[in-house]
């Protein structure tokens, strides 16, 4: 719920003002009975009048029976001569207590002023609300075309280097800029010019973020962080003026860092996508192009942005002079993972849990993806009462994170559960007699996201390269489940369904994208374009003719069913190991590395 806002507040305490007053007026007690001055008369006669107060031209009537009469006079006319004029004797008065005050304001206040004030002074009231409104609203029309960046100065939240773990290169590279904007002297005095923009290109969550705010962190200089998608409006110029005013405002404060983040988002080819040209977008980055040429290099205002997808960036940003440097994040290695892992796991209670292993088991895995791996397992011990994490939590998280999800309600029958059994065997028997595929860590049937079984193959080292033959091992291996079904069953079920999917598309890429096809040589087929607007492959353009296409089927079908006959050679020559795996998951639902190693032993 949004704070309310001054001028609501002021109207809302002026009407409770208003209200006490009128309620004060209105609502004071029970009104004395209104009586006229002839009426005053016949009860003095009748002698109920027990006292009479007189305050300026308001007279007070008091009964024998307690009860109070109002009436009033003539201004300037005494009470003595106004009842004498009424034929009241004096004698009648005698026993009558007569009180004659001066005129009260209070009393003159409330029956003459405030009846007609009241009205005027709401009217006052709701005027000045209404102006104050519209006065804000005039505001932010005016400020509608400022930027929107935040500066981040808050000491507390600093970050350097030291809080980023692994992707050294790109801290070195980081390092220039840091020293410029410490000691630009130095570089001035050689002739050197520093980039003024610096494009950082990683997966996402790999730290892109975190570096921008450590480069400031390092450098101690005010640090401005604006996403691509604030500049866009829907009104033309307006994120053509909130680059001017951002530019301007980091002007008066250099040296200091523009981080832009997703600057794809406004960054993007001009004149392409679907429907032709973004004409706010278009200007938005024409205007941030013309603000990198023009300030001077030596002012220290040095923009960083932050992309994932840097192909589809104007060519115009990425000349040298605007985003002349370019930092790649990779995703981290197994030693850059464990120390993400260290730095996570600061404030969180750990019990013998070796991150190494934890490493290990998470290639692939970004930097995001390892906080929310150890956040994971934190919840998950909390939700079993621990007061620390252990590594049966941390271990859980990694598949929760990889595959989803336990689905403890998708219960397999017992038919179900002999052909998961036999399907996982299979992968993981064919995986462990290959040399070329990765060694098993885990084995289950125990249901996660979609899947009713798991085979986890996790691979020794961080590999950059990949050879032919582990492609071939990797094909039998995802095969091995369908051939085991097939094997023991003589029949097939929809499980196989995704492997048969992966393994014709790897297949495929073999053929076609790898040139590793002993029949069709080293050439790629088909010219893949991208969009940049959707910014996805969606089209592949055929360049061979109707023969090369058959033969490109031949040799994926050939590709497949080597590799199945690779897989149904390994478990017919060793169904007593099958046998054996598929009987320890039917009691156990899951097996380990090292029970896994041990029972094929």
């Amino acid at each position: 719920m949004k704070p309310l806002s001054k001028n609501i507040i002021l109207f809302v305490v002026v009407l409770l003002i208003v209200g006490a007053i009128f309620s004060t007026y209105t609502i004071s007690g029970d009104k004395p009975e209104e009586i006229g001055v002839g009426t005053l008369v016949e009860r003095i006669h009748e002698g109920s009048v027990d006292r009479i107060l007189v305050e300026g031209d308001e007279v007070t009537v008091t009964h024998a029976d307690g009860s109070e009469a109002l009436t009033r006079k003539e201004g300037g006319e005494s009470l003595s001569d106004l009842l004498t004029n009424y034929g009241v004797e004096p004698e009648e008065l005698a026993g009558i207590a007569i009180d004659i005050k001066g005129a009260s304001g209070r009393s003159y206040f409330m029956s003459l002023i405030l009846p007609s004030l009241l009205p005027l002074l709401l009217l006052i009231v709701v005027f000045f609300f209404f102006i104050r409104q519209f006065q804000g609203a005039n505001n932010k029309a005016m400020q509608f075309g400022q930027s929107g960046a935040r500066k981040a100065e808050d000491k507390k939240d600093k970050l350097t280097f030291k809080d980023v773990a692994g992707v050294k290169e790109a801290k070195e590279e980081l390092a220039e800029v840091v020293d410029f904007l410490k000691t630009p002297k130095k570089f001035v005095e050689l002739g050197a010019k520093i980039p003024k923009g610096v494009l950082l290109m990683g997966s996402p969550g790999t730290g892109k973020t975190l570096l921008g705010r450590a480069v400031a962190g390092e450098a101690s200089v005010p640090f401005y962080h604006i996403s691509g998608s604030e500049f866009v409006e829907m009104f033309v110029g307006v994120g053509a003026s909130r680059v001017r005013d951002l530019f301007n405002e980091a002007k008066k404060n250099a040296p200091c860092i523009i981080f832009i983040d997703e600057i794809d988002a406004v960054g993007r080819q001009r004149g392409a996508g679907l429907g032709g040209s973004h004409d706010e977008r278009e200007q938005t980055l024409n205007q941030i192009l013309v603000e990198m040429d023009g300030f001077d290099p030596h002012l220290g205002v040095i923009v960083l942005a932050a992309t994932n997808r840097p192909d589809v960036l104007d060519p115009a940003l990425l000349r040298p002079g605007r985003f002349d440097r370019r930092v790649i994040i990779d995703l981290p290695d197994i030693g850059d993972r464990e120390a993400i892992l260290k730095i996570h796991a600061k404030g969180k209670p750990l019990e013998k849990v070796d991150l190494r292993r934890a490493a290990e088991r998470t290639p692939g895995f970004s930097g995001a993806d390892l906080a929310n791996l150890l956040n994971e397992a934190a919840i998950l011990a909390a939700r079993r009462d621990k007061k620390v994490i252990g590594m049966d939590e941390v271990l859980e998280s990694v598949e929760k994170v990889l595959l989803g999800p336990e689905r403890k309600s998708h219960i397999l029958s017992k038919d179900e559960k002999n052909f998961t059994a036999h399907h996982e065997a299979g992968h993981a028997l064919v995986a462990h007699m290959l040399p070329n595929a990765d060694p098993v860590h885990k084995v289950s049937i125990i249901s996660r996201g979609r899947a009713a079984g798991y085979t986890l193959k996790l691979p020794v080292d961080d590999k950059k390269l990949h050879g032919f033959k582990e492609f071939v091992d990797e094909l039998a291996v995802l095969l091995g489940g369908y051939v085991a079904e097939k094997m023991n069953f003589n029949n097939v079920t929809t499980g196989p369904s995704d492997d048969l999917k992966r393994a014709t598309q790897l297949a495929k890429d073999l053929v076609t994208r790898y040139g590793m096809s002993e029949k069709l040589g080293p050439r790629t087929f088909g010219e893949r374009e991208d969009m940049v607007f959707l910014g996805r492959e969606i089209t592949e353009q055929r360049d061979y003719s109707e023969a090369t296409a058959q033969q490109i089927d031949q040799e994926i079908s050939r590709l497949v069913d080597e590799a199945m006959q690779t897989a149904k050679k390994i478990l017919t020559d060793n169904n007593t190991k099958l046998e054996a795996i598929v009987k320890e998951l039917l009691e156990k639902e899951t097996i380990e590395r090292d029970e896994f190693e041990a029972l094929l032993k």
